[in-house]
């Protein structure tokens, strides 16, 4: 038997490391179960209103890193004595009905180009693990880093192990570039929110996809790529009475749904005037 021996690559190994919301798919993963967990009994129909006007802010105005905080604690006690089994069962299946028809086709089409180019894949999410694994499955992505929530006797306990948010994720970035032998400075970072700018200046080919007004600037300042995924357009649809209960609520949900409009367009006014 001929032995071959394997030559080492002459340009250092690559990866594509993603954000996940608003980056890969069009949607918030934290909240996009929202329905499906009421539906299943783990939440209250008052519960699952916060939800959609939380995702509703969500997807008009992007998150903070205060908002991003608030959201942590708010869903880190909603899960407390949760089944982690159940969650997962109910992400899986109703994985092709919530997420995938929101998975913006040009960041198909990009984790295509990655793959063909012999890069490793990556998904780096401050969303919950048992959220984030079985999307980044059907996407076929073997690679993931995500927030990990505290497990016991099979139930969520309500505290947070790790969270993959701001430095936490350039510091995942880095453990995961050591685990896979590839090189940051070779690399790729794509994410929408510039609490992830420590993550994307780790990389030597940091993108901004659909930045938000911070991240935009800030790229623009370091001469950064800048790209828009709009297939799927990211639209969300206002809460209905079946889905969160009686007309009253759904009246305050849609008042606050039209708050945060009329602040979006008095935050892009005054983004034009000040250009």
């Amino acid at each position: 038997m001929t032995e071959h021996p394997v030559t080492p690559p002459s340009t250092p190994r690559v990866a594509a490391f993603f954000d996940l919301d608003k980056t890969i798919i069009a949607t918030s993963s934290a909240y996009a179960f929202g329905r499906e967990f009421m539906n299943n009994g783990l939440i209250t129909h008052t519960e699952a209103l916060q939800l959609s006007l939380a995702k509703a802010s969500y997807m008009l105005a992007g998150h903070s890193s205060e908002h991003m905080d608030a959201a942590r604690d708010q869903l880190a006690a909603m899960v407390a004595g949760w089944s982690v089994q159940e969650v997962h069962d109910i992400a899986v299946e109703t994985m092709h009905t919530v997420v995938t028809p929101a998975v913006y086709a040009e960041a198909r089409e990009l984790i295509a180009a990655h793959r063909e180019a012999g890069h490793a894949v990556v998904i780096i999410s401050a969303s919950a693990s048992v959220l984030v694994r079985p999307i980044a499955e059907a996407l076929g992505i073997e690679h993931v880093v995500a927030t990990e929530l505290a497990e016991e006797d099979g139930r969520f306990t309500g505290e947070i192990l790790h969270y993959r948010k701001g430095p936490a994720k350039a510091e995942a970035l880095a453990e995961m570039a050591r685990a896979l032998g590839v090189d940051p400075g070779a690399s790729f970072a794509y994410s929408d929110s510039a609490t992830d700018i420590p993550m994307l200046e780790r990389v030597g080919h940091p993108v901004a996809v659909n930045p938000d007004r911070r991240l935009k600037k800030y790229a623009a300042e370091q001469g950064w790529e800048v790209r828009t995924f709009k297939d799927p357009v990211p639209l969300f649809s206002a809460p209905s009475a079946r889905e969160v209960g009686i007309g009253s609520a759904v009246v305050a949900g849609l008042a606050a749904l039209v708050l945060a409009g009329v602040w979006v367009a008095q935050a892009r006014a005054k983004d034009t005037k000040d250009a």
